[in-house]
């Protein structure tokens, strides 16, 4: 019987054996039949078998798609018409505003020259204004000056004059007095009396004051040297004022004992504690403060008003400073992390990774304000005395041999920093610094 079973299924004949087991026939039959045929379908077509370990990188699809899939992946990999008239559209807004943008940007490239010399314009009128002025005020000293000329030469013409006329009483007498020796004795006597009538003249005590107003003159060099002076560092500053911002001192990191004012610009120094209690940025043991805003790129231009200081250091510090102890880490200069110039002893210098330099070109005077540059992308920092635009210290990234910097950039933000010195036992306790506030030149 499973001879004849196998021989029905093998010709393809349906067995009808009641009630629902035909269909388990059929089961049977397809599931001996099916692996016979894969397997056979597999050794016939080689290029549709992959085996296991292949190395190949293409998906491995088991078995064939369905038709209702392929379709439908056939129907997605084709997009509809109205997709793609909508896509059409986005395409085409899109080069629109492409187009206009360009077009806008090539305006602005056009308008950049005509700006430009505008802005050349207005400085070669404002140049050619001081060229004015100092021409006009030439011109008044040169006729200040001409005409104090003129009325020393009035002066010493009259005195000439009448040297002139004396001379000419002499010439008189003389000639007189020679015809005289060549006649009688009476002659003689009238002769005698004639020379007796020109008496002799000496130079008044008046002519040595007849002269230009040397005093006034050297007066006016000394001033006009001034001037210039003041006119050359003010033009040497006005670039720096450009870069200049407001300062604001971050009160949290203010030792105890520095007071601020309302408006976060000036420091002071109470020589007491308040009774605050301590934030974890304060400088428990230097006293120490910091500007609330960092320098993270470009140019910052700052100055400081030491005038009411009798010792004092002026820098700028990484965040990272330390805040506590008294430990190099926590002072101006004295650490990598911190740049300063500093007045001690009546000395000013310049103290970067604990290595000091004295500043050259300081003046006997003592600094009234110190300006601070910083150019962060390029590494460098400039610290002025404004009042001569002198430089007093110049850190840079490619020539630090003395400070030994560690990194040829700035690594972390910047902040404006200042630091109350203890004098000497003889000066005072320094009391008050403040951040000017440059809103124009």
């Amino acid at each position: 019987m499973q001879t004849a079973l196998y021989s029905d299924m093998a010709e393809g004949e349906p067995l009808s054996v009641g009630n629902g087991q035909s269909a388990l026939v059929q089961s049977v039959q397809s599931d001996l039949m099916a692996p016979s045929a894969g397997i056979h379908g597999l050794l016939q077509d080689g290029s549709s078998y992959t085996p296991l370990d292949s190395n190949t990188d293409r998906t491995v699809q088991p078995f064939p798609r369905s038709p209702k899939l392929q379709r439908k992946v056939a129907a997605a990999a084709q997009p509809s018409q109205e997709h793609l008239s909508r896509r059409l559209g986005e395409l085409q807004a899109e080069m629109s505003k492409t187009e206009a943008h360009i077009q806008s940007l090539k305006k602005r490239k056009a308008d950049l020259a005509r700006t430009t010399e505008v802005m050349k314009q207005q400085v070669r009128e404002h140049f050619e204004n001081m060229r004015c002025i100092l021409k006009q005020d030439e011109q008044v000293v040169l006729d200040a000056l001409e005409m104090d000329l003129r009325r020393t030469r009035t002066r010493l013409d009259q005195v000439l004059k009448n040297w002139h006329q004396h001379q000419d009483q002499v010439t008189k007498s003389i000639g007189s007095t020679q015809k005289a020796l060549s006649k009688s004795p009476r002659a003689d006597k009238d002769e005698k009396s004639l020379s007796e009538n020109v008496s002799p003249k000496k130079p008044a005590s008046s002519e040595k004051e007849i002269r230009l107003n040397e005093e006034r003159f050297e007066r006016l060099l000394k001033t006009l040297s001034s001037i210039s002076k003041s006119l050359k560092t003010q033009m040497q500053r006005k670039t720096l004022l450009l870069d200049s911002a407001p300062i604001v001192i971050d009160r949290q990191t203010c030792h105890a004992q520095m007071a601020v004012t309302s408006e976060g610009r000036s420091l002071s120094f109470s020589g007491s504690a308040c009774s605050a209690p301590q934030h974890p940025l304060q400088f428990d043991k230097v006293c120490c403060a910091l500007g609330s805003s960092p320098i993270t790129s470009g140019q910052r231009y700052w100055e400081v008003d030491v005038r009411c200081c009798s010792a004092w250091a002026v820098g700028v510090a990484y965040g990272s400073l330390e805040r506590k102890g008294r430990d190099k880490g926590a002072k101006l200069g004295r650490n990598r992390k911190s740049w300063c110039v500093e007045l001690r002893n009546k000395s000013v210098s310049a103290w970067h990774n604990d290595h000091r330099v004295v500043c050259q070109g300081v003046r006997l005077t003592p600094v009234g304000k110190v300006g601070v540059w910083v150019n962060y992308d390029k590494g460098q920092l400039t610290f002025y005395d404004v009042d001569t635009m002198v430089v007093l210290q110049r850190f840079s990234a490619a020539m630090t041999p003395v400070f030994e910097r560690a990194h040829h950039q700035f690594t972390e933000p910047l902040y404006p920093a200042v630091r109350f010195l203890r004098p000497a036992e003889n000066q005072i306790w320094p009391n008050h610094l403040e951040f000017c506030l440059l809103n124009s030149p």
